[in-house]
């Protein structure tokens, strides 16, 4: 497995000559795809080289050693340098998203539980904002209902990288373990008796469309209908019809989007997550039917399931599929969300490490 990297390093020294070609200058889109590229190949290339030299350095004291034994003194750490190396490098080496270095579309929609759900998907929707804060990224919200006693009745979040982040490091990467149901326990503003209620939101997470993506609609796929934007309570916003509602006839999809402020940049804003939604549909129908293919698969990421428990009374936030718990619920909704994020990227990390093991 590991000197499979080979053929990565070949390909990076040729993306290195392509870059360097003026020819490649003169194509901005072409520049950005391979500079994109050769970004996410680096860290690998640089794996396989600190590999290979560890390698090469206890090759070369193996055979000191034979003929001066004072020469052994240094194998083990010089072998236990090669084996952190090797599994740095297995590491970059396992199949990757193919998504993960986009952006991403964020949805949380209340469930069960009526206005405390929706005043717990106002709390999410923070969680995320501030989470994308602390990472760096623009995180904007594009589209929301909000609910009568406060939060959401659904909202859209689009989160976006800045400038070209490290391998693994992209919203998307890190996000896309956010999508399933997600429980709260707490006590209610509106309960009056001190008991603690159970209810639900729903988060979906999408990658987000790229220029350069294929998502084609027939001439007669669309049904786009404009409106005018509104407020809570239903209050004139706006004194033209700037938004705009899209359904996707084929599919039954609907988008809409009011937040711009025009009719044109609300299009395509709502155009952009309908073509998300449909490219994420495909894929899932791809991940079905090669699902049903396989003997075993290991998906750490289920949407259909309950995923994460945010208990208040204790403080204490566990998620369902890694088995992680602490008890800083309010560090996490405060967008300190990197370690739960972790363990789930640890764990899918494990299963796929696992995986590969038995099909070698």
């Amino acid at each position: 497995m590991l000197e499979s990297a080979a053929t990565i390093v070949a390909e990076y020294d040729d993306l290195e000559k392509q870059l360097a070609d003026p020819a490649t200058h003169a194509d901005p889109t072409l520049m950005r795809r391979l500079n994109k590229r050769y970004a996410q190949l680096a860290p690998t290339v640089a794996a396989y080289h600190a590999w290979k030299s560890a390698t090469e350095d206890v090759s070369a004291a193996e055979e000191l050693a034979a003929e001066d034994p004072a020469f052994g003194e240094e194998l083990p750490a010089l072998r236990t340098h090669r084996d952190e190396t090797a599994d740095v490098l297995r590491k970059l080496l396992l199949p990757r998203d193919e998504d993960d270095d986009r952006d991403v579309v964020l949805e949380v929609k209340a469930g069960e539980g009526g206005a405390e759900s929706a005043l717990f998907a106002g709390d999410l929707v923070r969680m995320y904002l501030r989470f994308a804060e602390r990472s760096g990224w623009k995180a904007e919200i594009s589209d929301a209902t909000d609910a009568d006693l406060g939060g959401y009745k659904d909202v859209r979040l689009t989160v976006r990288a800045k400038g070209t982040p490290e391998p693994g490091q992209a919203p998307w990467a890190r996000l896309k373990y956010e999508g399933g149901v997600h429980r709260v326990q707490r006590v209610p503003v509106t309960e009056s008796q001190g008991r603690i209620h159970t209810s639900a939101a729903g988060v979906l997470v999408m990658p987000d469309i790229e220029e350069e993506d294929e998502v084609e609609f027939g001439p007669n796929d669309l049904k786009i209908d404009v409106y005018r934007s509104s407020g809570p309570g239903g209050q004139s916003v706006n004194t033209t019809d700037s938004a705009v509602r899209i359904t996707h006839l084929p599919s039954g999809v609907v988008v809409s989007c009011q937040n711009e402020k025009s009719q044109l940049q609300n299009k395509e804003s709502a155009l952009r997550v309908l073509k998300a939604r449909l490219r994420q549909i495909e894929l899932e129908r791809r991940e079905a039917e090669a699902s049903a293919a396989r003997k075993s698969q290991v998906r750490t990421v289920d949407r259909s399931e309950r995923i994460r428990t945010y208990n208040f009374p204790e403080n204490r936030i566990a998620d369902h599929r890694t088995g992680y718990k602490s008890y800083n619920l309010d560090t996490v909704l405060d967008g300190g969300l990197d370690a739960v994020v972790q363990s789930a990227v640890d764990a899918d990390e494990a299963a796929r490490l696992a995986a590969v093991g038995q099909e070698d």
